[in-house]
């Protein structure tokens, strides 16, 4: 005798997690709906399925646990104890599901949905707020989540899905990235207002060979900036700190702790002076990046097009 097995999968103790799940998941609205009119064929009418489809479903669910869910009498059925206790956690389930469906949805809309946006610390006092001011001019309903870190970070934020589009210097270089040049910005070597160059108004940045330098951290753009332009000046910068922020770099320079090159500030600090630095020309480059391949919702699509608009005059002046 020849004894037929059936190709169809069922569930075992040593099934993993995402077999279970693809058993399972198209079932568990058939056994909800089962359990809420306790009768198939009202439960078939209103999720518009036919009887025997969702007879078979509920059966095969009940083989595949290798667990009795319902009490049978005619088309009436009644939830077992084991069908009770499945029914919580399934009913969670599939809520979780609903709000999970309705989240994305929601970001997605054009007219109100979100767009997470990652940019550096140094442009988030003024340059930052003056773009999505501009932005939500046209788009008053769009969603904003925003995000501020170093360049290096915020890349691997993209790239883990956290983020859509982020403003970054340099504008990274990178086969799974488009980014894009938008602006470039002028650095200045910060002095202290009693420093020995500080009735100067320009400076070449070899002439600070000798000084102590407060940069930013291994990691962040504007320190491999810092160094490059040393570099190219003839000497390697003597570091007594290392920080994570710009503001507070012009404070350890305030303090007479050493000098920085850093971004204009938003907002004049006391205490230092600012010299134009003409030779190395010390700029640094601000670009908009995002995954290559990536498909955009409808909000993150607009803003992209308003950031590519803004090339050139990206920054306030």
């Amino acid at each position: 005798m020849v004894h037929q097995h059936s190709s169809r999968a069922r569930l075992s103790p040593s099934s993993y997690e995402e077999d279970i799940a693809l058993l399972l998941a198209p079932r568990l609205a058939y056994f909800a709906g089962v359990a809420r009119h306790e009768h198939v064929t009202r439960a078939a009418q209103e999720m518009g399925v036919p009887q025997s489809t969702l007879s078979r479903a509920i059966v095969r669910l009940e083989e595949d646990l290798g667990v009795t869910l319902f009490a049978r009498k005619g088309r009436t059925v009644s939830l077992t104890p084991a069908g009770r206790t499945f029914l919580t956690s399934v009913e969670r389930a599939l809520a979780e599901v609903e709000r999970a469906a309705e989240s994305v949805q929601a970001d997605a809309d054009p007219a109100s949905g979100k767009v997470a946006f990652g940019f550096l610390h140094t442009m988030g006092s003024e340059t930052v707020p003056g773009l999505i001011r501009a932005f939500r001019a046209d788009h008053p309903r769009i969603r904003f989540t925003l995000v501020q870190n170093y360049g290096e970070a915020m890349i691997e934020r993209l790239r883990a899905g956290d983020l859509d589009l982020c403003l970054t210097s340099p504008v990274p270089d990178a086969p799974d990235l488009v980014a894009r040049r938008l602006d470039e910005q002028r650095l200045r070597l910060v002095v202290p207002d009693d420093h020995r160059l500080a009735g100067r108004k320009r400076i070449r940045l070899a002439e600070a060979a000798d000084e102590t330098f407060v940069t930013l951290e291994p990691g962040y753009g504007l320190r491999r900036i810092t160094d490059d332009l040393c570099a190219e000046a003839g000497f390697t910068p003597r570091v007594a700190f290392e920080g994570e922020e710009a503001e507070t770099l012009r404070g350890l320079v305030a303090a007479g702790l050493g000098v920085a090159l850093l971004p204009p500030p938003a907002v004049a600090r006391p205490g230092v002076v600012e010299l134009t630095v003409t030779a190395p020309r010390a700029v640094r480059e601000i670009g908009v990046a995002w995954l290559d391949g990536h498909p955009d919702t409808a909000p993150v699509a607009a803003f992209k097009r308003f950031l590519l608009s803004r090339r050139g005059h990206l920054l306030p002046d």
